[in-house]
Protein backbone atom coordinates (compact mmCIF):
# COMPACT_ATOMS: atom_id res chain seq x y z
CA UNK A 1 0.00 0.00 0.00
CA UNK A 2 1.48 3.32 -0.77
CA UNK A 3 -0.43 6.50 0.43
CA UNK A 4 -1.29 9.25 -2.17
CA UNK A 5 0.87 12.34 -2.18
CA UNK A 6 -2.26 14.69 -0.98
CA UNK A 7 -2.03 12.35 2.33
CA UNK A 8 1.90 13.01 2.42
CA UNK A 9 1.41 16.81 1.81
CA UNK A 10 -1.42 16.88 3.77
CA UNK A 11 0.45 15.75 6.77
CA UNK A 12 3.53 18.05 6.42
CA UNK A 13 1.26 20.62 6.17
CA UNK A 14 -0.22 19.86 9.52
CA UNK A 15 3.10 19.28 11.16
CA UNK A 16 4.55 22.78 9.93
CA UNK A 17 1.53 24.64 10.96
CA UNK A 18 1.39 22.35 13.96
CA UNK A 19 5.34 23.63 14.98
CA UNK A 20 4.60 27.43 14.86
CA UNK A 21 1.00 27.61 16.99
CA UNK A 22 2.01 31.25 17.87
CA UNK A 23 1.18 32.34 14.63
CA UNK A 24 -0.39 32.00 11.31
CA UNK A 25 1.67 30.24 8.93
CA UNK A 26 1.46 31.00 4.75
CA UNK A 27 0.65 28.39 1.68
CA UNK A 28 3.80 29.66 0.36
CA UNK A 29 6.55 29.56 3.40
CA UNK A 30 5.11 25.93 3.87
CA UNK A 31 5.29 24.85 -0.24
CA UNK A 32 8.64 26.61 0.22
CA UNK A 33 10.08 24.27 3.48
CA UNK A 34 9.23 21.31 1.39
CA UNK A 35 9.30 21.98 -2.23
CA UNK A 36 6.22 21.43 -2.97
CA UNK A 37 4.18 23.38 -5.59
CA UNK A 38 1.58 26.18 -4.22
CA UNK A 39 -1.51 25.22 -6.71
CA UNK A 40 -0.87 22.15 -4.88
CA UNK A 41 -0.79 22.85 -1.45
CA UNK A 42 -3.80 25.52 -1.78
CA UNK A 43 -6.11 22.18 -3.04
CA UNK A 44 -4.68 20.43 0.06
CA UNK A 45 -5.13 23.36 2.11
CA UNK A 46 -9.00 24.13 0.79
CA UNK A 47 -9.72 20.26 1.68
CA UNK A 48 -7.92 20.23 5.65
CA UNK A 49 -10.01 23.55 5.88
CA UNK A 50 -12.95 22.04 4.78
CA UNK A 51 -13.08 19.14 7.27
CA UNK A 52 -12.23 21.36 10.18
CA UNK A 53 -8.14 19.94 10.25
CA UNK A 54 -6.84 23.71 10.16
CA UNK A 55 -8.51 27.27 10.14
CA UNK A 56 -7.88 29.47 7.42
CA UNK A 57 -7.79 33.78 7.61
CA UNK A 58 -8.22 35.99 4.12
CA UNK A 59 -6.18 39.02 3.71
CA UNK A 60 -2.77 40.72 3.58
CA UNK A 61 -2.12 39.15 6.81
CA UNK A 62 -3.76 35.75 6.77
CA UNK A 63 -2.61 32.48 7.08
CA UNK A 64 -3.38 29.30 8.72
CA UNK A 65 -3.58 27.40 11.85
CA UNK A 66 -4.81 24.25 13.52
CA UNK A 67 -8.36 24.15 13.83
CA UNK A 68 -8.12 21.97 16.84
CA UNK A 69 -5.49 21.05 19.40
CA UNK A 70 -2.93 18.89 18.02
CA UNK A 71 -3.90 15.88 20.75
CA UNK A 72 -7.16 16.18 18.88
CA UNK A 73 -5.44 15.61 15.55
CA UNK A 74 -6.13 11.69 15.16
CA UNK A 75 -3.82 10.62 12.09
CA UNK A 76 -6.09 7.79 10.98
CA UNK A 77 -8.72 10.27 10.62
CA UNK A 78 -6.57 13.11 8.70
CA UNK A 79 -5.72 9.94 6.25
CA UNK A 80 -9.20 8.68 6.06
CA UNK A 81 -10.10 12.36 4.92
CA UNK A 82 -7.08 12.89 2.51
CA UNK A 83 -6.81 9.73 0.74
CA UNK A 84 -9.54 8.65 -2.03
CA UNK A 85 -9.10 4.92 -2.10
CA UNK A 86 -8.43 1.97 0.18
CA UNK A 87 -9.43 -0.62 -1.51
CA UNK A 88 -6.68 -2.11 -1.34
CA UNK A 89 -7.92 -4.73 -3.81
CA UNK A 90 -10.46 -4.99 -6.89
CA UNK A 91 -12.61 -6.85 -4.56
CA UNK A 92 -13.36 -4.06 -2.60
CA UNK A 93 -14.02 -1.55 -4.82
CA UNK A 94 -18.31 -0.93 -5.36
CA UNK A 95 -19.20 -2.53 -8.72
CA UNK A 96 -16.44 -5.31 -8.31
CA UNK A 97 -16.62 -8.31 -11.21
CA UNK A 98 -13.80 -10.01 -9.46
CA UNK A 99 -15.16 -13.68 -10.50
CA UNK A 100 -13.65 -14.77 -7.00
CA UNK A 101 -16.00 -12.61 -4.85
CA UNK A 102 -17.96 -14.41 -2.10
CA UNK A 103 -15.47 -17.66 -1.87
CA UNK A 104 -12.06 -15.93 -2.14
CA UNK A 105 -10.46 -16.31 1.94
CA UNK A 106 -8.01 -13.33 0.72
CA UNK A 107 -10.39 -10.37 0.81
CA UNK A 108 -10.85 -10.80 4.68
CA UNK A 109 -7.37 -11.03 5.16
CA UNK A 110 -6.71 -8.44 3.37
CA UNK A 111 -9.59 -6.51 5.02
CA UNK A 112 -8.12 -7.28 8.25
CA UNK A 113 -4.73 -5.84 7.73
CA UNK A 114 -6.19 -2.47 6.52
CA UNK A 115 -7.92 -2.37 9.34
CA UNK A 116 -5.07 -2.65 11.88
CA UNK A 117 -3.11 -0.27 9.81
CA UNK A 118 -6.12 2.45 10.52
CA UNK A 119 -6.97 1.05 14.28
CA UNK A 120 -2.46 2.03 14.74
CA UNK A 121 -3.06 4.95 12.88
CA UNK A 122 -6.01 6.13 15.08
CA UNK A 123 -3.74 5.61 18.45
CA UNK A 124 -1.74 8.47 17.36
CA UNK A 125 -2.13 12.02 17.08
CA UNK A 126 -0.37 15.29 15.63
CA UNK A 127 1.00 16.22 18.81
CA UNK A 128 2.43 12.33 19.18
CA UNK A 129 4.49 13.76 15.69
CA UNK A 130 5.57 17.27 16.82
CA UNK A 131 8.43 17.64 17.72
CA UNK A 132 8.97 18.38 21.91
CA UNK A 133 9.89 22.03 21.34
CA UNK A 134 6.37 22.87 19.60
CA UNK A 135 4.84 22.61 23.17
CA UNK A 136 2.96 19.28 22.29
CA UNK A 137 4.86 16.32 23.94
CA UNK A 138 7.58 14.11 23.07
CA UNK A 139 7.32 12.04 19.60
CA UNK A 140 5.54 8.54 20.65
CA UNK A 141 7.13 7.14 17.51
CA UNK A 142 9.98 7.76 15.35
CA UNK A 143 8.29 5.43 12.44
CA UNK A 144 5.16 7.91 12.48
CA UNK A 145 7.70 10.71 11.21
CA UNK A 146 8.72 8.56 8.63
CA UNK A 147 5.45 7.79 7.31
CA UNK A 148 5.42 11.57 5.84
CA UNK A 149 8.13 11.54 4.36
CA UNK A 150 10.00 14.00 5.78
CA UNK A 151 12.60 15.96 3.68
Amino acid sequence: MRLTTMTDYAMRLLMYVGRHPDRLCTISEIAHAYDISEPHLMKITHRLAQRGWIETVRGKNGGMRLGRPPEDIILGAVLRDTENDLDLVECFATGSRCTLSGYCGLTGIIEGALQKFMDHLDGYTLADILPEHAGCGPARSEHMIKLVNIK
